[in-house]
């Protein structure tokens, strides 16, 4: 018999997110017409979501509000306009809702349907981090077989990602690390070329490449990281900033301008989204679940939580070196 009611994690006012989160018992949802049930399996904490419930987030949320802008769910009901989804389709739902909740009602239009083979766990992380990393990818520098990417924070989620999607797509990948025991780690996931990060960076890289040169760097740092990344770049290359981790400014020495050319990008995953149609979105989708579904696409998860554990999750979320995201499993109604 199906539950009355679900458990919801809500946040009342903005501050540290395991002083502010509550876990409040709501009725269970009913679909509208358009709508469909959705009980979650899984929802990954994203340094995202801590800031949005810090409220340092852009398009801060009106509280009292749910955390959580990934997640998949199995479909459980349709309402009475719904006909092109079934019941028991796994689905990945959309940024805005708030996932960390045990089910939800949520336009049928907005679900991404996933293939079967794939597992929820997994689904549940393909929307934020491998999505970023396919666009950073395709959207800024036609790349060909064989050439050069350069990435710092490459032990990151979105990292991850760079370096299995390039890996199976045929690129190579300069990878940019603070900690010498992720360069076996990484190197293991893909990663042509693992460096610590440091001010002999340019030679190091241009060591390990033999000279090739590289014309798309990905910065989600900033400050003296991102400088030194620009240093590796091509004439006319592009450098791409899709995350601020040192919480310093990007620092553009005139001389990267004038002789070299350089092209400045950045990207918002939450952004583009809203603004692709639906065939651009399942552009970038397809084949990343064609990746998942081969196991080439694999997120590390270093601990699985209830929901009813949310101020452990989220402290453990927070600790600076992990080995694995930190994820909200749900059972099984």
């Amino acid at each position: 018999m199906r539950k009355q009611t679900i458990s919801v994690a809500v946040y009342s006012v903005h501050g540290n997110p395991a002083d502010v989160l509550q876990i409040e018992s709501q009725p269970w949802p009913t679909p509208g017409p358009d709508e469909v049930v959705v009980e979650m399996r899984a929802a990954p904490i994203n340094p995202a979501d801590l800031n949005a419930i810090e409220g340092k987030y852009p398009g801060k949320r009106e509280v009292p509000a749910v955390p959580g802008f990934e997640g998949s769910g199995i479909v459980s009901e349709l309402g009475e306009n719904v006909s092109k989804l079934t019941i028991g389709s796994l689905a990945i739902l959309p940024h805005d809702l708030g996932t960390w909740r045990e089910a939800c009602a949520v336009k049928a239009s907005e679900l991404v349907i996933v293939p079967s083979e794939i597992d929820p766990v997994q689904a549940a992380m393909l929307k934020i981090n491998p999505l970023t990393a396919w666009r950073l990818l395709h959207g800024y520098v036609e790349l060909k077989t064989g050439n050069w990417v350069i990435q710092n924070a490459a032990n990151s989620g979105a990292g991850r990602a760079v370096i299995q999607i390039a890996h199976a797509l045929g690129y190579k990948t300069v990878n940019v690390v603070r900690r010498k025991e992720l360069i076996d780690e990484l190197r293991a996931d893909g990663g042509d070329v693992v460096l610590i990060d440091g001010e002999n960076l340019r030679d190091e890289v241009k060591k390990a490449t033999g000279g090739a040169p590289i014309r798309l760097g990905l910065n989600a740092v900033g400050g003296d990281s991102a400088l030194r990344l620009m240093n590796c770049l091509a004439s006319s290359g592009t450098l791409v900033t899709f995350g601020a981790m040192s919480l310093q400014p990007l620092k553009i020495p005139n001389g990267l301008l004038i002789f070299k050319d350089l092209r400045f990008r950045g990207i918002w995953i939450n952004k583009w989204y809203d603004h692709a149609s639906q065939a651009e979105r399942m552009a970038a989708f397809n084949p990343i679940f064609e990746m998942a579904g081969r196991g080439l696409l694999q997120t590390k998860v270093e601990k699985s939580y209830r929901l009813s554990e949310a101020k452990a999750a989220v402290e453990h979320a927070a600790r600076a070196q992990r080995g694995g995201k930190i994820i909200f499993e749900f059972a099984v109604h």
